[in-house]
């Protein structure tokens, strides 16, 4: 029974050591008395019990590796602080067992190594706007180097790069009067846009004032022009409806002369009226009335004491004749009145008076012409 037992055991554990079951995205490496005997591949994997060892379980997967900061001292002799993470992946188990002790402080070290030297032929300035370069620079010495052992490095990234305290100062010092320097020059800068639309503002307003004042002259010149000819025609249509009304009514010679008389009244009335010259055909003009009207017939001219007297049983007066005598009469008075009303014009000529507006004779004695009175006697 003892036997039993022990037999099952040993049977178990040659079962273990026969059977090895290897995970996904993993190798084993495995050896034969000490010496390479080959490479396990994911799954269900069977030995030599007692014989093949697996020596190494390798990871497949691309690993992520973040270093500490370390001080490299850049060209102008200062020294900042770089950490870096470096993403590799292991392409062949074998070397990577066998070719390097320990790839990944191997990794470490390369990567350090190599960061100096390249930061190194940096000044501070570039080294804190260069990190694209900086990172393919490393990834392609890091991944020339690292062929060997069975390792590809993917990408390598510079986490952080940390100048010393007194270097911070200055880059905000530097950096705040640069800021305030761009304010200042955005503010100028804005103040000229807003001057110069400001005054192109005012340009164009002055421009479209000056046109719209143009505007609005030759507008308003043309209403006046339209309303000027507008109210010619109206006075002059006027006109028409009063001379057509005039000689629709036949006005006689002797209603003339009477609206002449009616008139000399206004015409001397004005303080500036000093002197007022009445042309002799005026007199003659009313002689001529006078006489007409004391011509008619039916009118006596024998006249006994105060008052008139007429002979009732003489014979009725011709009407016709009348109004023949009367229109003759009232055209001799018209032409007469035509003629002093010429005579006024020409003595109210600057050579026949004065600058009060007086005559000025040209003789001792003389009377000038159109006033109306004879000559005086020597």
């Amino acid at each position: 029974m003892v036997l039993f037992v022990l037999l099952a055991l040993f049977a178990v554990a040659v079962l273990a050591k026969t059977i090895r079951i290897v995970p996904q995205a993993r190798a084993g490496i495995v050896e034969r008395f000490g010496k390479y005997k080959g490479t396990l591949p994911a799954g269900l994997n069977v030995v030599v019990p007692f014989v093949d060892k697996v020596r190494y379980m390798i990871d497949l997967r691309e690993q992520v590796v973040s270093f500490p900061p370390q001080p490299v001292i850049t060209e102008d002799n200062l020294v900042v602080s770089i950490d870096t993470v470096i993403y590799f992946q292991v392409t062949d188990p074998v070397s990577a067992t066998y070719e390097i002790a320990n790839y990944i402080q191997a990794v470490e070290q390369l990567t350090m190594t190599t960061l100096r030297n390249i930061v190194g032929g940096m000044d501070l300035e570039e080294t804190l706007t260069s990190r694209d370069a900086i990172n393919s620079r490393l990834r392609g010495v890091l991944d020339e180097a690292t062929g060997k052992w069975g390792i590809r490095v993917n990408r390598v990234e510079l986490k952080g790069i940390d100048p010393p305290p007194s270097i911070k100062d200055s880059m905000e010092k530097q950096m705040r009067a640069d800021r305030d320097k761009r304010a200042t020059i955005l503010t100028a800068e804005g103040q000229r846009q807003s001057a110069i639309l400001t005054a192109e503002g005012a340009k164009q307003s002055a421009i479209l004032n000056a046109e719209g004042d143009r505007q609005s002259q030759i507008l308003r010149a043309q209403a006046d022009r339209e309303s000027s000819i507008l109210r010619a025609q109206g006075e002059g249509q006027a006109i028409q409806t009063v001379f057509q009304a005039i000689h629709d009514g036949r006005p006689d010679q002797a209603l003339l002369a009477y609206q002449y008389l009616q008139m000399m009244p206004k015409i001397a009335e004005g303080d500036a009226n000093k002197v007022w010259i009445v042309p002799s055909e005026i007199g003659k003009a009313l002689e001529g009335l006078g006489s007409t009207m004391n011509s008619l017939q039916g009118i006596p001219d024998d006249v006994e004491g105060p008052v008139r007297r007429v002979d009732m049983g003489a014979p009725v007066p011709d009407v016709g004749a009348i109004d023949r005598g009367l229109d003759e009469t009232l055209q001799d008075t018209h032409d007469e009145v035509a003629a002093a009303i010429a005579a006024a014009q020409e003595s109210a000529t600057p050579q026949g008076t004065t600058r009060a507006g007086t005559p000025t004779p040209s003789a001792p004695g003389e009377v000038p012409p159109g006033s109306g009175e004879e000559p005086a006697g020597p």
